[in-house]
C-alpha cells in the first residue's frame, strides 16, 4: 500500500492585505502619517487668510516663511533626535553659544569673521557630542544630560560676554574682513518675483529634504527609526547605537550653528541671555 505525502494547506491571506494591494494612489498617499500635519496647515493658512487681507499678499507670506524657517531649522535636528528616542533641552542657548563663539573671538583677536564661524562650527558639534558621549556612557535620562548642559551654557555665555565684551551683548563684529561675505552666505536675501525671501527659508528646505532622504531613503534612517523603537534590541542585530545617538546630538548642534550664524551676522549682535525657552518652540 502506497502512501502519499500531502502537503499543508497554505495559509489564507489576510482580508486587510488586499485591501491594501488595491488601495489607489490617492488612498496611500492619504494614509501617509504626515498628511495629518499638512491638512492641519492648510487650515491654518484658510483660516488667516479669511480673517486677514493681507495675510496671503507675498511680502507677508516671506515675512511668515521668514519666522517659521528660524523654528524650523531647529526642528529639523530635533525631530530626528526624537524619532531616535531622546531629547534636547540645551538647543536654544547652544544656539546663542554659536553665535557669541564667532562673535567673540573673532572680535577679541581681531580675527577674519569666517575664522569665527568656523570655530562656532566646531563648537555647536562639540556640544552635541559631549551631550550625546554623556548621555551613552552614563545611561542617565537625555533630559537630565540636556538639563545640565543648558544650565552649564547659560552661564558661561553670560561669564564670557561680560568678561570679553564687557557687556550682556557680544561687540559688533560689522568691520571685521569676512563680515559681508559671511553675512551674504546667512543672512542675505533672494528676490524672487520682486519678494525678498530671507535664505534661511532656503536653508530650511534644504535641510528638510536632506533628513526626509536619510530616513526614508538610507539604512541610518532605519538604525534612527530602530534605537528610537528599542534601543537594546537594536544593539542585538547589530545596530551601531552609540554611534546613532551620538551622531544626532550633532545634527542638532549643526542646526543650531545654522541658526546662530544668521541670528549674529543678520543682526551684528546677540545677548548672552537669548535663547532661554527657545528649545520648547523647537
Amino acid at each position: 500500500m502506497s502512501k502519499t505525502a500531502t502537503l499543508p494547506p497554505a495559509p489564507a491571506s489576510a482580508p486587510g492585505d488586499e485591501r491594501i494591494g488595491r488601495r489607489s494612489p490617492v488612498q496611500k498617499f492619504l494614509g501617509r502619517p504626515e498628511v495629518g500635519a499638512l491638512v492641519g496647515a492648510v487650515v491654518l493658512f484658510i483660516f488667516f487668510a479669511s480673517v486677514s487681507q493681507t495675510f496671503t499678499q507675498p511680502n507677508a507670506l516671506a515675512t511668515v516663511l521668514y519666522g517659521s524657517s528660524t523654528i524650523g531649522i531647529m526642528a529639523v535636528g530635533v525631530s530626528l533626535l526624537m524619532i531616535g528616542g531622546e531629547f534636547d533641552l540645551s538647543t536654544g542657548v547652544a544656539v546663542i553659544s554659536s553665535a557669541l563663539t564667532a562673535s567673540l573671538f573673532s572680535w577679541n583677536f581681531s580675527m577674519n569673521a569666517w575664522v569665527g564661524v568656523v570655530l562656532a562650527l566646531v563648537v555647536s558639534l562639540g556640544i552635541g557630542f559631549i551631550n550625546g558621549w554623556i548621555l551613552v556612557k552614563t545611561k542617565l535620562p537625555s533630559f537630565i544630560v540636556t538639563l545640565a548642559t543648558f544650565l552649564m551654557l547659560t552661564g558661561l555665555n553670560l561669564a564670557l560676554t561680560r568678561l570679553i565684551g564687557g557687556s550682556v551683548s557680544s561687540p559688533s563684529i560689522s568691520k571685521l574682513e569676512g563680515f559681508d561675505s559671511a553675512h551674504a552666505v546667512f543672512a542675505s536675501s533672494i528676490s524672487i518675483g520682486g519678494v525678498e525671501v530671507k535664505i534661511t527659508v532656503f536653508f530650511w528646505i534644504i535641510l528638510v529634504a536632506i533628513a526626509s532622504w536619510v530616513l526614508l531613503r538610507t539604512k541610518v534612517g532605519n538604525w534612527i527609526f530602530a534605537v528610537g523603537g528599542d534601543a537594546n534590541a537594536a544593539r542585538a542585530v547589530g545596530v551601531p547605537v552609540t554611534k546613532t545617538k551620538i551622531g544626532l546630538f550633532m545634527a542638532v548642534g549643526f542646526c543650531g550653528w545654522i541658526l546662530g550664524m544668521h541670528n549674529l551676522f543678520a543682526f551684528d549682535a546677540v545677548q548672552s541671555g537669548e535663547g532661554v525657552g527657545n528649545e520648547f518652540l523647537y
